[in-house]
């Protein structure tokens, strides 16, 4: 397929490295160009535009970390919306509200583009080993068509509706859900330190008892290990997530209490000067409120 590629960020990289070795026809576009300089030589054509990086593709990948930089993307002057060819598939797979991806759905049909919801659940290395769970939404068509570009990046998917904001849905959920066992996971972790039981055990009890699954087995470990500094997704960007989840529900009158909690604890490790670690860190503001760490 001939496809095109902008963002190229933690996950960016590892996800156009792999549609590049599959041997689909790539370029690749990033504002920082130093993003750009491994995948050029691995092969990927460099695009200096986003006018040069439109051209003739049949799919436009997008892995941008908020919705500020979507919105720019598509709305400007020199967007998407202006240079996509018609028919041209749009695919923002990162993480975003609902709402940008209904404006850019409405902007896209609007122009004869088609947009495809891409989200995917996972870390770096899974990015880079195409082990993701992807979750997309749109034209049925259009995800049969994508079929791919999802064969070599992911391991699962769910196709969550033919409306994009489906999917979108689901991935703000889902990283609520694992922001809130973070959480649990790091007010558990202080509660059994606080009365001398290793932290280890306690995270073989875990995942070898009940809570046996990726998000305990990951995140746990690393908790136990205090290895905040390997980052999948940092503070700032599960602040992010919990922001769009209390949007998202606030939109259509859900409340949701535990994402109230989880949020508090993220922008406590803002203010301990951790926002750049990961996420997993606000098990460390757990353990000094809690007493066990100045």
């Amino acid at each position: 397929m001939k496809i095109g590629f902008i963002g190229l960020g933690r996950m960016g990289q590892g996800m156009a490295n792999r549609i590049l070795e599959a041997g689909h026809e790539l370029i690749v576009f990033d504002k920082i160009e130093a993003h750009t300089d491994d995948i050029g030589k691995s092969g990927a054509q460099v695009a200096t535009s986003l006018a040069e990086l439109t051209k003739n593709r049949e799919v436009v990948i997008s892995m941008l970390p908020h919705d500020k930089a979507l919105e720019g993307l598509v709305f400007s002057q020199d967007g998407l919306a202006n240079l996509l060819e018609k028919d041209c598939i749009h695919m923002p797979m990162g993480t975003h509200g609902v709402d940008i991806i209904k404006r850019i759905n409405k902007k896209h049909l609007d122009n004869n583009q088609v947009l495809v919801a891409g989200h995917v659940l996972g870390r770096p290395d899974m990015a880079a080993t195409g082990q993701l769970t992807l979750v997309p939404a749109g034209p049925p068509t259009a995800i049969q068509k994508l079929s791919p570009i999802f064969d070599v990046l992911g391991k699962k998917m769910f196709i969550a509706g033919s409306d994009p904001e489906s999917a979108t849905a689901v991935k703000i959920a889902n990283n609520f859900v694992l922001g809130s066992a973070i959480e649990v996971i790091g007010e558990s972790m202080s509660l059994v330190r606080k009365y001398g039981v290793d932290p280890d055990l306690f995270y073989q009890v875990l995942i070898e008892g009940l809570f046996g699954c990726p998000a305990y087995e990951v995140y746990g470990k690393i908790i136990a290990e205090e290895d905040y500094d390997s980052v999948g997704a940092s503070v700032q960007i599960g602040l992010k997530d919990a922001n769009l989840a209390l949007q998202a529900g606030e939109s259509v009158g859900v409340p949701l209490p535990s994402c109230n909690v989880m949020r508090d604890r993220l922008l406590e490790s803002v203010s301990n000067g951790d926002e750049e670690k990961d996420w997993a860190v606000m098990a460390r503001a757990q353990a000094k409120a809690s007493g066990l760490e100045k």
